[in-house]
């Protein structure tokens, strides 16, 4: 019986194609992971704020944010709120970031900012996110069209690497009827496209947002890299 078997030289070559075809796949594999788990993240601390409005609203039967108590934030009072709805594991303080957050961030183009500082009570939750609430002290909070009542920056790993934003930093507004989006996304551009300050539609906003906003780093970025995330339904598509 004559027995065929491949030679060293069709082992080798064979050997070679998959390592080429590994050193081509397994860094795509590892980047869509890595932005998969940053997205899972952020959508979980996403989810906790959005139920933590509408509980205090329904506690205390407002129709808006102001109206249930989230209003005028200092360190007490945002202690209190974020107690009652996050296990905090650090404080950092009203507008003091050292300790919960990164010292420098960069953009998705390579620019970096230092010292950086973000409004508002800085804190670390169970899981090592670093999160920031701001409440705007000019909104009433009942306004169908304001810009925002308030923002969140949130660091979904801390101060550990790759600290660039729309990575793992980013920043999310929220308006009178508790609803978290991008900057000027309010209630009546939700509804019907008025009031949006850029598009048609809430969609488009966003999109614009996006292109204006979130590749260029700065502390007021806009919201536009999680704006992108919420268009094509948690997923980061750049």
């Amino acid at each position: 019986m004559k027995m065929k078997a491949f030679t060293l030289a069709e082992v080798l070559v064979t050997l070679g194609i998959i390592g080429v075809v590994s050193a081509m796949t397994i860094p795509v594999l590892t980047q869509n992971w890595q932005k998969k788990s940053y997205v899972t993240q952020l959508h979980k601390i996403y989810n906790i704020f959005q139920q933590a409005f509408i509980e205090d609203m329904n506690e205390n039967q407002a129709v808006n944010v102001a109206e249930a108590g989230i209003r005028n934030f200092d360190q007490s009072t945002g202690r209190n709120f974020m107690q009652k709805h996050f296990k905090i594991i650090k404080e950092c303080g009203q507008n003091t970031s050292s300790g919960c957050f990164a010292t420098q961030y960069k953009s998705l183009n390579g620019n970096s900012s230092s010292n950086v500082i973000f409004s508002g009570y800085n804190f670390v939750i169970a899981g090592g996110a670093a999160v920031a609430i701001y409440v705007d002290s000019i909104d009433t909070g009942d306004e169908y069209t304001d810009d925002y009542f308030g923002y969140i920056n949130v660091d979904v790993n801390g101060p550990k690497g790759p600290n660039v934003n729309g990575r793992d930093l980013f920043k999310m507004y929220f308006f009178g009827d508790g609803v978290l989006d991008a900057w000027h996304i309010n209630p009546a551009c939700r509804k019907d496209g008025t009031s949006c300050s850029s598009g048609n539609s809430a969609k488009e906003a966003r999109e614009n947002r996006f292109n204006s906003y979130c590749k260029s780093y700065t502390n007021n970025d806009m919201g536009g890299c999680f704006a992108k995330i919420l268009n094509d339904n948690w997923e980061m598509n750049y």
